[in-house]
């Protein structure tokens, strides 16, 4: 129980200057640093019966860039590109929308189900490979090809309408 209390005592102190070094980190991307910031908070309690008190900060200091560089080592963060508007805009559940149904018209039909499998209903790769009779490779494969053309379509789409 004193673990306990000396471990939120210390997050109440310090959590904010840890956000803000993360802030830091992550050149002001505020949702990476408040993940790398949580992250770092489970890494020192699972470790606090070990960590000492006086070397809490530094711990904390460390595990924090730790968890900073292994969020940039990840193969999928190399490839995320940032930008300041999504390249997408949000549906509402339930709503037919013209222009989305007939880009997913214009897609091939098995990488229109690569799509709507995995990102209308929201299925793992696994089960939409096993769905379509193929390898997980292609059902990314076709998932990322098909959203490149639904992308393509949409924005041609809105600048006919917008010409």
């Amino acid at each position: 129980m004193r673990h306990q209390s000396e471990y939120e005592a210390f997050v109440r102190a310090h959590r904010a200057e840890l956000l803000a070094t993360a802030t830091s980190l992550t050149a002001g991307d505020r949702h990476l640093a408040e993940d790398l910031t949580q992250a770092t908070l489970v890494r020192l309690y699972l470790h606090w019966g070990r960590v000492r008190e006086t070397k809490a900060g530094a711990y904390a200091r460390r595990a924090l860039v730790n968890c900073f560089l292994d969020h940039r080592r990840r193969a999928w963060v190399r490839r995320e590109h940032s930008v300041d508007a999504p390249p997408d805009r949000a549906v509402d559940d339930g709503v037919d929308d013209p222009e989305l149904t007939g880009a997913l018209r214009a897609l091939p039909p098995r990488m229109r189900a690569a799509v709507v499998l995995r990102h209308v209903e929201d299925l793992p790769v696994e089960e939409v490979a096993g769905l379509l009779g193929c390898s997980t490779g292609t059902v990314k494969s076709q998932t990322a090809r098909g959203l490149a053309k639904l992308r393509a379509h949409l924005l041609e789409t809105a600048n006919r309408g917008g010409s």
